[in-house]
């Protein structure tokens, strides 16, 4: 365990990528919605933008550069890449857990300044107003595990199998879900499975499913990374 809270600090190696460039990147966002809709003026209702998701891609984005950047340079300093990858797990779920945090703690800005002053709901997310303040951090942050994973299974199965091996995981996931799809409509099941879905809480849609998704893939991950090449 000590070996890997110390690969740990590889992480922020590159520390302007994995913390700064998504929170600064999100400011500049911010900073357009905001010049927008004070240019708008009075609306009859609050505006709700959307744009936080840009946070989440960046996460993405750099989760992969874990791998194809950070991943080499760690093995080089003879880290085994089994430690890497929990050292890179460990990481992601304290990142995405502070980040969970620091977006909620600006919607409770937002709300107390009733939308910065020009009613904007930026960080803000109309569905979850209602649930309790454990469980809105927990929607602001699983999202961030499961993209990290998501980028981080990418990079791994990409240094492992090359471009012909996403090609072939690609065209495969298209074909499974063509496949089920045409089976769900020659069983007429899809009216039930609509049905099913609907009555999912909001709690399952953004949490549960997400996290299950998100162990999944860490999973995969795990077992895939041991054959790759640096």
């Amino acid at each position: 365990m000590n070996r890997v809270l110390t690969v740990t600090r590889v992480q922020l190696v590159g520390w302007q990528n994995t913390v700064a460039w998504p929170w600064l990147l999100l400011l500049m966002v911010f900073t357009v919605n905001y010049a927008v809709f004070l240019v708008i003026g009075d609306r009859d209702v609050n505006p709700t933008t959307g744009a936080i998701v840009s946070i989440y891609i960046v996460v993405f984005v750099t989760s992969i550069n874990w791998i194809t950047q950070l991943l080499p340079f760690s093995m080089a300093l003879s880290v085994i890449r089994r430690t890497f990858y929990l050292a890179s797990a460990l990481f992601l779920t304290v990142q995405s857990i502070l980040f969970g945090v620091l977006l909620f703690c600006c919607q409770l800005v937002e709300d107390a300044t009733d939308g910065w002053g020009i009613r904007l709901r930026f960080f803000g997310l109309n569905f979850i107003d209602d649930l309790n303040p454990l469980l809105q951090i927990a929607i602001y942050t699983v999202p961030f595990v499961l993209l990290g994973f998501l980028g981080i299974f990418v990079a791994v199965f990409y240094k492992r199998f090359g471009l012909t091996g996403m090609w072939l995981l690609s065209t495969g996931t298209l074909l499974v879900l063509a496949g089920v799809a045409v089976l769900l409509t020659w069983l007429d099941l899809w009216s039930g499975i609509g049905g099913w879905f609907a009555d999912q809480p909001v709690a399952a849609w953004i949490v549960g499913w997400p996290a299950l998704l998100a162990a999944l893939l860490a999973g995969v991950g795990y077992l895939t990374i041991r054959r790759v090449t640096p």
